[in-house]
């Protein structure tokens, strides 16, 4: 009864936040007493056995043209069949967009516990106890599974890659997949960006750069960097950035290593999308800026005066 983990792709790749699981998945495995192995719909990337460095024994794989376009309630039933073939009683998913949609679909498909939002390994002392955040990681609870069967999504950035070696055995699964009730028209995709869901670095800006004409501060950082960029709500609603780089309680919420905030206020709204980062740079010039409280390094001072001498020391440097 292995423990199963939902790896992620896009275009041929396996989701950075995918192999965070995978980890996990292999550590809960370890818990348990048995193996983790892996779920891959749809195209099959090159290198899949490579994973098992991440500590998987097993990668299932189900190549289909109808699994090439995500749809939660279809990966919801395969995988909920794909279990019972497996035998697996702990399964694992990133809490990313597409773990948050499957997760709840399959947990009433087989009748099973789930937790969303995990940020530790379950505790396995007495009965099965997993950690979670709430209120946009202000809280947390210690949620007891009684179920046969669990389910648990990750949070990004809440446990760190363990590498090692071996190679995964790759198995085809035969499992019948339902027509698409869906029919994709067109894929309009962002290219020759850093994702922001999975970016490690991330600079993001604010009102206080007064207007797009200045965004050049944000992306010149960003670009010396190899960071993703991002924006405050407000920034997003004028049309000076574009939709999908806002981060906050109505947009994104992300957990990189670093988050560099230029010229935002840090009210409570953008905090709940960002504070899962594990360093918080912010630069205001008004020392009462609520983001100065969750801040780990602060710059109380004019962003037009600070953020060249950065970017300039930056590339220095890097050698650019």
């Amino acid at each position: 009864m292995p423990v199963l983990v939902f790896l992620d792709q896009s275009e041929g790749q396996v989701k950075k936040n995918s192999i965070e699981a995978a980890s996990y998945a292999a550590k809960v495995a370890e818990l348990a007493g048995t193996t983790a192995e892996g779920i891959i719909l749809g195209s099959i990337p090159t290198g899949l056995a490579e994973l098992g460095v991440y500590g998987l024994k097993k990668i299932h794989t189900l190549k289909q043209e109808t699994l090439d376009h995500f749809d939660a309630q279809i990966f919801a039933k395969v995988i909920a069949e794909a279990v019972s073939v497996i035998g697996a009683k702990i399964i694992v998913f990133s809490n990313n967009v597409n773990g948050k949609a499957i997760a709840p679909r399959l947990s009433a498909h087989l009748k099973a516990g789930l937790v969303m939002g995990a940020i530790d390994l379950p505790v396995t002392t007495d009965g099965f106890v997993v950690k979670k955040s709430l209120f946009s990681g202000k809280a947390f609870a210690n949620v007891s599974i009684k179920t046969e069967i669990k389910i648990i999504t990750l949070n990004h950035n809440s446990y760190k890659v363990i590498k090692g070696e071996g190679a995964a055995e790759i198995s085809e699964l035969s499992v019948q997949v339902d027509r698409a009730k869906v029919s994709v028209i067109a894929v309009n995709k962002i290219t020759g960006e850093v994702p922001l869901a999975e970016a490690e670095l991330v600079i993001s800006g604010g009102r206080g750069l007064k207007g797009p004409e200045n965004w050049h501060l944000v992306t010149d950082l960003a670009k010396a960097l190899g960071a993703a960029t991002a924006c405050s709500r407000a920034v997003a609603d004028v049309d000076w950035r574009p939709h999908h780089e806002h981060v906050g309680q109505t947009g994104l919420t992300i957990a990189p290593n670093l988050y560099f905030a230029i010229g935002i206020s840090g009210a409570i709204q953008h905090l709940a999308g960002v504070n899962r980062s594990k360093v918080i740079v912010v630069i205001n010039k008004d020392p009462e800026a609520p983001f100065f409280k969750a801040a780990d390094y602060g710059i109380v001072g004019d962003a037009f005066e600070v953020m060249p001498k950065i970017i300039d020391e930056v590339k220095r440097l890097k050698g650019l």
